[in-house]
């Protein structure tokens, strides 16, 4: 039964345990009210995605704005930077279980993003027991007992500096009506942990910081702006007292960068290079077209082609306005036993650190605790300073086009069935809870999945040609999907398994491509 708590607000998920603790009527009321001031916004936002991806379909090209020159060519800064984001040289994430944020929090790294969003699947259970957590937090309640080893897990004296993602403005929260309407999973994160936490922060020397995912204009970041003032202004907070950063991880956001950092500038400190989300994005959004047919995942990377144009324009944006610059995820994870994969895998990590270090980034993304004194000993040999916000590229010159170059190399059979295997197996992980998975020595998070399928989508819809002379036909596809699916049988059998498959192939052999792979996924959770 719904669980009424206020005149047309309604619980349809349990209330059990220590949910009340965190579904309080206050706080309710508090999302609540965000939802009937900025839902209407957001699904109009949400409708504008797609007039401009008809756009991009008619022919036109992610380009500069000629509407904001004038913010692009003003000089402006951000609002200053709070003490304890500085020094930010590495950063890592992870999901909000209760072990993992102890864990991330007492491994030496200087930030941790506690992650609603990809790294999350978002059971009802997985997001209220992180809400629960991470007030635990700061309350300092946060230990953990492991049921199966019995060891004790707290929190340390010198924890990393918290921030929290939540979901991105596509994903609805179902289990929170407003006035009969599901609420956003956005303001649904954001708000129970504004209401809750807050005012704790700030008491013991830090803020209400957050990362802000998936967003495709500065519009976008205008409504977030919108948010934060109202959330402030409801809880007794200055204005400027909620702190963001902005993950540039689509590519119409890349050409509104200076116009996010505008619109958010009394509460933003930073934008990331989200290098995954942004592949997945450049094929969602130009795919359609064969001009943009790309070639096998593992030949785009990241200093290269349109990843290391948008790198470069994020550092200089950033610096030329007082904000950070951060650099990505290293998903790589260690392999027990087999010294010789980890050394290969750290060496990969050091060489991408140090790229992002020379070129200008403040700090840089990991997903393993055993990767932080990796990126740490690069960031402090090439970064001295806290941050390197004094570089600011003012000599360099990245045009629209270079922006859109698309990498050189082959798509391969090899490729296709990393990519079904991969896919496959997120989504069955997903629908199983599980929002981060160690797939094939790497972190995954839905963004990997989402390329997965995109491409795979691309390369059927555009008959794209194989290095050994084949065409990805749907029949060659599902050739190849049989044969992956009979090793995924035997080594992971389950319901979730069949159902992941049929909603993999689903989407690669629909003819549309559907925004986001966790819309459908959400449904079956």
């Amino acid at each position: 039964m719904p669980l009424d708590i206020a005149a047309n607000i309604q619980v349809t998920g349990p209330v059990e345990g220590r949910a009340a603790e965190v579904l309080t009527p206050e706080a309710l009321a508090f999302v609540a009210d965000l939802h009937r001031r900025f839902d209407a916004r957001r699904r109009e936002l949400l409708a504008a995605r797609q007039a401009r991806q008809a756009r991009f379909d008619a022919g036109e090209l992610p380009d500069f704005l000629p509407q904001t020159a004038d913010i692009r060519a003003a000089d402006w800064t951000v609002a200053p930077v709070p003490a304890d984001l500085l020094d930010r040289r590495v950063e890592i994430t992870g999901p909000v279980d209760r072990k993992m944020i102890i864990n991330a929090l007492n491994c030496g790294a200087k930030v941790f993003m506690a992650d609603f969003e990809d790294a999350t699947a978002p059971t009802w259970a997985n997001v209220v027991e992180g809400q629960i957590n991470l007030k635990d937090r700061w309350s300092g309640d946060l230990t953990h007992v492991d049921a199966k080893s019995g060891k004790s897990y707290a929190m340390g004296p010198t924890p990393a500096v918290l921030k929290i993602r939540p979901r991105g403005w596509h994903l609805m929260e179902r289990h929170l009506e407003v006035d009969g309407q599901a609420v956003a999973g956005a303001l649904f994160d954001f708000g129970l942990y504004a209401f809750h936490n807050a005012k704790a922060t700030l008491a013991q020397g830090s803020g209400p910081y957050f990362y802000l995912p998936k967003l495709e204009s500065h519009l976008e970041a205008r409504l977030w702006n919108e948010v934060f003032v109202r959330a402030q202004e409801a809880l007794g907070l200055p204005v400027g007292t909620i702190k963001a950063t902005v993950l540039i991880e689509t590519i119409p956001a890349a050409f509104e960068m200076d116009e996010i950092l505008f619109e958010l500038k009394d509460h933003i400190v930073g934008l990331n290079c989200g290098r995954w989300d942004y592949i997945f994005s450049f094929i969602k959004r130009l795919g359609r077209r064969p001009e943009f047919l790309t070639p096998d995942r593992s030949a785009m990377v990241m200093g290269k082609a349109f990843l290391g144009a948008y790198s470069l324009k994020l550092i200089q944006t950033c610096h030329r306005r007082g904000a950070f610059a951060m650099g990505g995820m290293a998903a790589q994870i260690p392999v027990k036993g087999d010294d010789a994969a980890n050394q290969a895998a750290f060496a990969k990590v050091k060489a991408d650190k140090e790229r992002e270090a020379g070129a200008g980034h403040d700090g840089t993304w990991v997903a393993h605790p055993d990767l932080v004194p990796v990126a740490m000993e690069v960031f402090d040999r090439l970064m001295p300073a806290a941050n390197q916000r004094d570089k600011l590229l003012a000599d360099l010159d990245i045009t629209a086009a270079q922006m859109l170059e698309l990498h050189e190399g082959v798509r391969t059979e090899a490729g296709v069935r990393e990519n079904i295997r991969v896919g496959v197996r997120y989504t069955q992980a997903w629908l199983e809870g599980r929002g981060a998975v160690p797939l094939y020595n790497l972190m995954e998070d839905a963004a990997t999945a989402e390329i997965c399928r995109t491409q795979l989508w691309q390369w059927v819809r555009l008959a794209a040609a194989l290095d050994d002379g084949r065409v990805l036909t749907s029949e060659l596809f599902i050739s190849l999907f049989t044969q992956e699916m009979a090793d995924l049988r035997r080594d992971f059998a389950s319901p979730r398994l069949e159902t992941a498959a049929e909603l993999f192939t689903r989407m690669v052999l629909s003819d549309n491509l559907e925004e986001f792979l966790t819309l459908p996924a959400y449904e079956l959770i």
